[in-house]
């Protein structure tokens, strides 16, 4: 009996297996990443409303039996959005994951390493390759601009390739820079220079805000550090090629001047009877043809941009590669930049994970053309101030040579001396960069890691700058009986750093305890040599710009041909030690504490050390259970308090783009040179005076912020509030006249920054499928409220710095008030008030609390993508900044009619019979020599900053053409400016006759295989 219920038994379950397998089947495929398009193992891989599931392997491949019937899959992976996708009649299904915006186990960069963000207490932004490699600006600087909170980046100059001023938090120092630290794969790189690197090259760019992120930088934490990371290849992966070109076509913005055509400028001049139009009849007037200088100096460039990168990895190394080529022809003539560049990255580790070791290379070469001049006011040598201000009635044929132009000298041919220099100026610069790092790493017990970083940066440039013997200006300023002018600059300049970083690190971990440490020593050193000539004299038969054939030796008979030559060596340093321990407990509250010592070359033995420090915390509110059921992924509330270090000094104005290593060297050193003394006898003369007193710059910083991701990631906002003093600023202050020097450098006076960033973001449309409908927003910003608290001396003002109570570069003038009807004079206010139009240049003026640095700035953008579809637009916006607007004054100068070009507003002139009421006063007021803020404007602006738009070709149809991506894609920047400001650019720092940054179009396209 029990042999029959056995056998029937077996037989049930056969049928019962049968038919299930009959109802089921297996379903296969693979997972990649959408970023990079490398498989992803170890992804979660669930039938959803079962407990069956199956992880990927190392090639990303699955393998899961389902209900012939179908069902759902769900694929789930850390750092990456969970996707459920319908199985229907399918058996393969491959699938691509998206990185989420944000997530837990997203890395922050914390200094000299990272941090899982929720045991991150610092304040920080980062951003990837994506907002930075398909631009076309050679500086990859210019690309943040707008998408950082509290990084404000003014770029001054279209030159291609141009440095930008760049403040983070405000501005902190009246005589100190005020750059960021720029850190690049581990070595410090000058903050003025990023002309040589490919942008392209970039993975992330992160941004350290605060004192508990900075502090471990120390001496040169006081302005932020900006932490630049390359791309790297991946293990166990490939070999991926990279193609990106980009062609863009650049032209100059749009003006609000209203400028004159040629019978506007010669009937003025015929009113006035001055200049041509004075001598012309209505009729010849009426013939007269127009010439803009500004189409003649200006152009459309075009610039191409090219980018191919490899990349590889074995079980236990990887390789990245990356050729780049660009060339960039500037929008004014005589302005461009080519540029040649080489990135190899490797990365390896032992077998057992013990040893791990990476080198960075990277060598750039770039040829560089910038117009000098720019801004200033000469005629014969600035191209700016000939497109602006040259007049209309001139046309290109009227230039034959430079020596027609001498006499009769006159400033109507501005334009042809211009037209001159283009012709018979040279000057180029040509630089070769080599950035060079490495990281050793062992593991010596476990949690126990040495770690040392090598990095060096080494730049050499060649500055050439030739004047023809046939220029204009060479024979303008020749000796007389010199037949033979003209001059060749040659200046070499050679840079070499070196930064070494040892450390320990210990990690440990018990119960819900965690605790990281580590111990630096940091050392670094740089050296300068500079050596350069002047040679007098060109030979015309033989010239050629740069070459010695033209050059015409000294003789006895004068000095037209005395050579000058100059040289100079200089030496940098610094020495630091220091430490940081963060201490976290159940992932719910955490501590670090960072203690730091430096020693700078800069000041004397008794100064020469600073200590800074920093003390922050956090608490991770989501993890507590009393917010259970509530709809934060992450509410995080954290603070820091510390003081970081400044130590370089900027000499000439703070305001230009220059500082580096090796400004205010040897300051504690008496400092003779040799020159021409009395009787024309060599002598030494005292060229500084020894300063023992001088210390660090030091920056007090206390902050506090909040991080929440609501509604699974779809709401993210991060708030940080902010109060940045520093203290013993670099200021003047006078000494004794008899020690040869009437000042001396020292710390008084401190300033405050106040304010608060933002970042808002929202997923107003998010779909799980990565072809679906996808639209985020996001509105970006910072508020900064500037104040001077102390002065050197006890003194409440200092013109041209600013008052106690007001912000730096406070502009203090007499306020204009308007034209007078009685008699188109200027009106101004007086002290108390009162009109008047003579106002007292030392009684009257006041301080307006207006300046070039913004209230607020910052940016709202979204980004668009729909089946491959994409589009991205930002918009930039300034608040709170005011210029003066030098060249609206020069074109409504009375004093230039029959010189230069004039805006149709100086025919709204006060006038005696009729025109009264007007702004613009008569053109024969007694008091034009006076402006005080007349020409004061409000140069706030929003601006349409970066739009893009294009298309991912699908990847089955990338693979039939036989690549593994592809898309297509068009850009702009700059292409819409809504602002008071009449100029050519709303951007800037004041000044006339500046270079613009043009509006750009782009189209793109890239390649992976």
């Amino acid at each position: 009996m029990k042999s029959i219920l056995l056998t029937c038994f077996m037989l049930a379950t056969v049928l019962i297996t049968t038919e299930t397998f009959a109802q089921n089947k297996t379903v296969t495929g693979q997972v990649t990443a959408a970023d990079d398009g490398l498989p992803l193992p170890q992804v979660t891989v669930l039938l959803k409303g079962t407990g069956q599931g199956v992880p990927t392997d190392a090639d990303g491949n699955y393998r899961i039996s389902v209900p012939a019937g179908g069902g759902t899959l769900i694929f789930r992976y850390l750092g990456y959005t969970t996707q459920e996708i319908e199985i229907g009649s399918r058996s393969i299904i491959d699938v691509v994951l998206v990185p989420e915006t944000t997530s837990l186990g997203e890395v922050v960069v914390t200094g000299y390493g990272s941090q899982v963000k929720e045991k991150a207490s610092i304040a920080s932004t980062t951003v990837s390759s994506e907002t930075i490699s398909t631009r076309p600006n050679a500086s990859f600087v210019q690309t943040l601009s707008g998408q950082i909170p509290g990084l404000n980046i003014t770029t001054t100059s279209g030159q291609p390739g141009g440095a930008s001023i760049i403040n983070l938090r405000g501005v902190g120092s009246i005589n100190g820079d005020t750059s960021p630290l720029f850190i690049l794969d581990g070595t410090p790189v000058d903050q003025n220079n990023f002309r040589s690197l490919n942008p392209n090259e970039i993975e992330s760019v992160s941004v350290l805000k605060d004192a508990g992120a900075t502090a471990i930088y120390g001496n040169r934490g006081a302005n932020g550090v900006v932490v630049i990371k390359t791309k790297k290849g991946q293990y166990k992966s490939r070999l991926k090629i990279n193609y990106t070109g980009i062609t863009s076509f650049s032209r100059l913005q749009g003006h609000k001047y209203n400028l004159m055509n040629s019978q506007q400028q010669l009937t003025l001049e015929k009113n006035r009877k001055v200049g041509k139009g004075a001598k012309l009849s209505e009729a010849e007037i009426a013939k007269a043809t127009t010439t803009d200088w500004i189409n003649e100096f200006f152009r459309t460039s075009r610039t191409q941009n090219h980018t191919v990168t490899l990349s590889k990895g074995g079980d236990n190394s990887s390789m990245f590669v990356s050729l780049g080529y660009f060339d960039q022809k500037g929008i004014l003539k005589a302005s461009s930049l080519e540029r040649y560049n080489l990135r190899t990255n490797l990365n390896g580790k032992s077998a057992n994970d013990k040893f791990n070791y990476g080198l960075n290379l990277s060598i750039n070469y770039s040829e560089n053309e910038e117009p000098n001049a720019i801004g200033g006011g000469a005629i014969n040598r600035n191209l700016i101030l000939g497109a602006y201000q040259s007049v209309t009635y001139l046309s290109p044929s009227d230039y034959t040579n430079g020596r027609a132009l001498v006499s009769p000298l006159s400033f109507t041919n501005t334009p042809l001396f211009i037209m001159d220099r283009l012709k018979t100026f040279t000057r180029t610069e040509d630089e070769t960069k080599v950035i060079s790092s490495m990281n050793l790493s062992y593991e010596i017990l476990p949690g126990l890691t040495a770690k040392t970083v090598l990095s060096g940066d080494f730049q050499t440039e060649t500055r050439l700058q030739v004047e023809s013997p046939l220029s204009f200006n060479a024979i303008l300023f020749a000796e007389n009986g010199n037949n033979t002018p003209g001059t060749t600059d040659l200046v070499q300049r050679k840079v070499f750093s070196y930064n070494q970083v040892t450390s320990l690190a210990y990690n440990a971990e018990w119960g819900k305890h965690s605790l990281t440490s580590s111990a630096f020593v940091e050392y670094f050193k740089a050296h300068l040599q500079n050596f350069g000539f002047r040679a007098k004299g060109m030979n015309a038969s033989t010239f050629y710009p740069g070459d010695g054939a033209s050059f015409v030796n000294d003789n006895g008979n004068n000095d037209f041909f005395t050579d000058d030559a100059f040289a100079s060596i200089r030496k940098s340093g610094l020495f630091s030690y220091f430490g940081q321990a963060d201490y976290d407990y159940d992932t719910r509250f955490g501590v670090t504490g960072t203690l730091r010592r430096d020693a700078s070359f800069r000041f004397a033995a008794s100064n020469r050390w600073g200590t800074f420090w920093s003390v922050a915390g956090r608490w991770n509110l989501h993890n507590e259970d009393f917010m259970s059921g509530l709809p934060f992924d992450i509410f995080k509330v954290r603070g820091s308090y510390g003081i970081t270090g400044n130590q370089i000094i900027v000499s000439g104005n703070r305001n230009v783009v220059g500082s580096n290593y090796f400004t205010a060297p040897d300051l504690t050193r008496n400092l003779f040179s040799t020159s021409i003394g009395y009787g024309g006898e060599n002598s030494m003369f005292r060229t500084q005076l020894g300063n023992t007193t001088l210390r660090w710059e030091e920056s007090v910083q206390a902050n506090a912020g909040v991080d929440i991701e609501m509604f699974d990631n779809r709401f993210r906002v991060t708030i940080d509030v902010y109060s940045k003093t520093t203290k013993g600023l670099f200021q003047n202050t006078p000494i004794s006249a008899i020690n040869g020097a009437n000042a001396l450098r020292a710390n008084v006076g401190s300033v405050r920054n106040t304010g608060f960033d933002w970042d808002f973001a929202y997923d107003l449309l998010r779909s799980k499928d990565p072809e679906g409908l996808n639209l985020t927003l996001r509105f970006i910003g910072n508020y900064n409220k500037q104040k001077i608290i102390e002065l050197p001396g006890g003194k409440k003002e200092i013109i041209g710095v600013g008052r106690v109570g007001g912000p730096l570069n406070e502009i203090f003038q007499y306020r204009y008030a308007g034209v007078n009807p009685a008699n188109g004079n200027l009106l101004f206010f007086t002290k108390k008030g009162e009109l008047t139009e003579q106002p007292n240049v030392d009684t009257d003026r006041v301080w307006t609390s207006k300046n070039f640095w913004p209230d607020a700035q910052g940016s709202f953008s979204f980004d668009f993508s729909y089946k491959g579809f994409f589009a991205t637009a930002q918009f930039n916006y300034t608040s709170g900044v005011n210029r003066f607007d030098f060249d609206y004054s020069n074109f409504i100068n009375p004093n230039n009619i029959g010189q230069f070009r004039h805006s149709t507003d100086i025919l709204r002139a006060w006038k005696a019979d009729g025109n009264r009421v007007t702004d613009i006063p008569s053109l024969r007021a007694t008091n034009l020599n006076l402006s005080g803020t007349r020409f004061v404007r409000d140069a706030s602006f929003i601006r349409l900053r970066f739009a893009s738009m294009g298309y991912n070709i699908p990847a089955e149809i990338a693979e039939k053409l036989g690549m593994r991506n592809a898309r297509v894609f068009v850009n702009g920047e700059n292409l819409l400016t809504f602002t008071k400001w009449r100029g050519f650019d709303a951007e800037g720092l004041g000044g006339s006759r500046l270079y613009p940054t043009p509006r750009t179009y782009s189209v793109g396209i890239e390649l992976g295989l």
